[in-house]
């Protein structure tokens, strides 16, 4: 993957209006000469500034755009975990970077080739990421004595030669604002907050996006303050404008749409959490139930609550509980009561809900229990990423205590992993274990909309009387009386005449659900539900070896799926062969796995923790995988994959 400004491929086109409202010239401003336009088939954008400076709405709206532009393309938002971190230090940075392209891409980027900074501490924190002749637009207005020596510049970068290996454009982005806006009546501090729309609408010159729907965006958004709205958009034209008629932007750049990367469909651009939403519900409109939400605010899956919160109307209930027991004991209750019952929370929120999912597990009732993993331990690093919680979902419960485990690939695979593991909760009456991650839940990448009929029938029946014959005659309900090919319990809703059972943690005779003791019941009950686990039925592993004589495999899990199939794409083009192999379902393991494992001379396993999927595989089918890890709460980079791939390979 490469990741260059400039290709030997551009070509230069007619310089051409993007779509959208027309942005006016300077009055005293004749017409501008026209400016080379040239042809990429790819570009990565970061925008880095203040947590304060709307670094994370700009990328948004850039991103909206984008992918309304018909463009494929994946995003990566990096934050600080403070609300309002220290302005103008390197930890209050926050950054979104871009990646958009004219034909399929699976990942952000490895490095930006533009960087957008806005103050001294953002160009310091992102600059080692910049490719040599890379671009940076920074925003001079900024760079004052005092900013530059709270991150250590003792010198101004801007003309002590340290940016001489890059093409800057040096842009007083605060001046300009403020001269946009002078009629707006606006104070200075109002005026400044919307030097982050100038930016975006250089940008959006620089690469031909469309305006409209971020003009239509920022009316909206400001709807009840309407002179900040026109304010915003004022500062989104004079930054347009301004590439349009400055001398110090010659080119401007064009992305084609990517219209061989897409089958057929309607597109819509979605965030990981966003289209785990959006699944959860469909799960509960497929199978013709209520959903319920119990859940405890918890970054970075908080969002899963506020999205939900908003959809009454398809029958959503959410309820923000005072603590994480309170909130999966709420969705445990109403599981008990015929929901399709969901709790969402990141890795401290699993400890702590840890006994009730032994509860869940020990009761067989259907629950999600969504995991929006993030660096650990403890709080560890709330908005960064990590897949440390593997480990915590397959065991982190006291007792034998199995529970299926779903890992969704991508942003938009976070829709149908959500009805997957609903299929399994509901088929094979057992908590579930869905674990996404702060990549793919802030990441996002165009979905095609499912059509309804290719939506899988979810519906499950409920107990509605006697299921067992006494050996007198009498016919009596057994809460514990399974199904022969699931061993599904039945699922019986309070309040069924002649239905009444009894529920709890302590262990449950086989078929009555009476209270026992017997050891012999104790370990039929423990090795039933471990066979119910083992049981659940999911698809054989599938492995791209287009050669079929490929000897090392790399074989991954959850979000490692772009980078890793990005690593393998450069590996392939240098002429080397490799075969991949990715997981989705990790309790129980496809079938097949062990066999696949066992084709390969060498197996690599990328992980962004310890290797614990590595300890699993290892454990499990006594083959020597290699473990290749990551902890630093940021997504492997495909270059570096690709490094560790060849060596593998010739070793």
């Amino acid at each position: 993957m490469t990741s260059q400004v400039s290709s030997p491929a551009e070509q230069a086109v007619p310089a051409e209006q993007p779509s959208g409202a027309a942005v006016p010239s300077p009055v005293d401003a004749g017409p501008p000469p026209a400016k080379e336009v040239r042809r990429l088939d790819r570009v990565i954008i970061r925008f880095a500034g203040d947590s304060g400076d709307g670094m994370q709405l700009t990328g948004d709206r850039f991103t909206s755009e984008t992918a309304s532009f018909g463009n494929d393309l994946s995003t990566l938002p990096n934050f600080p975990a403070e609300i309002r971190a220290p302005a103008g230090t390197l930890p209050g940075v926050s950054s979104f970077q871009l990646h958009f392209a004219d034909h399929d891409i699976l990942t952000p980027g490895d490095a930006p080739d533009v960087l957008v900074a806005m103050n001294p501490a953002a160009l310091k924190a992102n600059l080692a990421d910049v490719p040599r002749g890379g671009e940076i637009i920074v925003n001079t207005d900024e760079f004052a004595k005092r900013a530059m020596a709270k991150v250590g510049y003792a010198t101004s970068p801007l003309e002590d030669g340290t940016l001489d290996a890059y093409n800057v454009h040096p842009v007083p982005l605060t001046t300009l604002t403020i001269e946009a806006l002078k009629d707006f009546g606006l104070s200075r501090k109002e005026s400044e907050r919307s030097k982050n729309m100038f930016a975006l609408g250089l940008l959006s010159w620089m690469y031909h996006r469309p305006t409209d729907n971020t003009e239509k965006f920022l009316r909206k958004k400001f709807a009840k303050k309407p002179e900040i709205a026109e304010a915003n958009v004022a500062a989104f034209r004079a930054g347009w404008n301004f590439g349009e008629t400055t001398e110090d932007f010659a080119v401007s750049y064009e992305v084609a749409p990517a219209t061989s990367a897409f089958p057929a469909g309607t597109y819509r651009n979605i965030s990981g959490n966003l289209a785990l939403s959006y699944g959860l519900i469909a799960a509960a409109r497929q199978a013709d139930l209520p959903l319920y939400l119990g859940s405890y605010p918890i970054t970075p899956a908080s969002d899963i609550l506020h999205e939900l919160s908003k959809h009454k109307n398809f029958g959503v209930r959410t309820f923000q509980a005072e603590d994480e027991i309170a909130g999966i004991g709420a969705a445990l209750g109403a599981a008990f009561g015929g929901a399709l019952a969901v709790t969402t929370t990141s890795g401290p929120g699993v400890a702590l809900k840890s006994e009730t999912i032994g509860l869940a597990v020990s009761l067989e009732l259907p629950l999600l229990i969504v995991d929006i993993q993030r660096g650990g331990p403890s709080t560890g690093l709330p908005t960064k990423t990590e897949q440390a919680d593997l480990l915590q979902a397959m065991y982190g419960r006291n007792g034998e205590a199995p529970v299926p485990i779903v890992a969704p690939k991508t942003p938009a695979d976070c829709f149908d992993a959500a009805l997957d593991a609903a299929r399994i909760a509901l088929t094979y009456r057992t908590p579930v274990f869905l674990l996404s991650d702060g990549y793919l839940a802030n990441g996002s990448e165009p979905w095609r909309i499912p059509e309804p009929d290719e939506l899988p029938d979810l519906r499950t029946r409920f107990a509605t009387g006697p299921n067992h014959t006494l050996a007198d005659g009498t016919e009596v309900f057994w809460p514990y009386k399974r199904d022969p090919e699931t061993l599904a319990r039945p699922w019986a809703v309070p309040g069924t005449p002649g239905l009444e059972h009894r529920i709890g943690g302590i262990e449950k005779q086989d078929g009555t659900g009476n209270i026992s003791y017997d050891p012999a019941n104790h370990d039929f009950m423990v090795r039933t539900r471990q066979a119910k686990t083992d049981g659940v039925t999911v698809p054989d592993l599938t492995v791209d070896d287009p050669s079929g004589t490929a000897r090392t495999l790399v074989l991954g899990w959850g979000s490692t799926y772009g980078p890793i199939t990005a690593a393998v794409r450069r590996v392939r083009a240098a002429g080397d062969e490799i075969a991949q192999a990715h997981l989705r379902h990790l309790n129980p393991f496809p079938a097949n796995l062990g066999d696949v494992l066992k084709q390969y001379d060498r197996v690599v396993v990328p992980e962004m923790n310890l290797g614990q999927l590595a300890t699993l595989l290892r454990a499990r089918y006594l083959v020597d995988v290699r473990s290749h890890t990551q902890v630093s709460g940021m997504p492997f980079k495909a270059a570096q994959l690709a490094d560790v791939l060849k060596e593998a390979i010739d070793d």
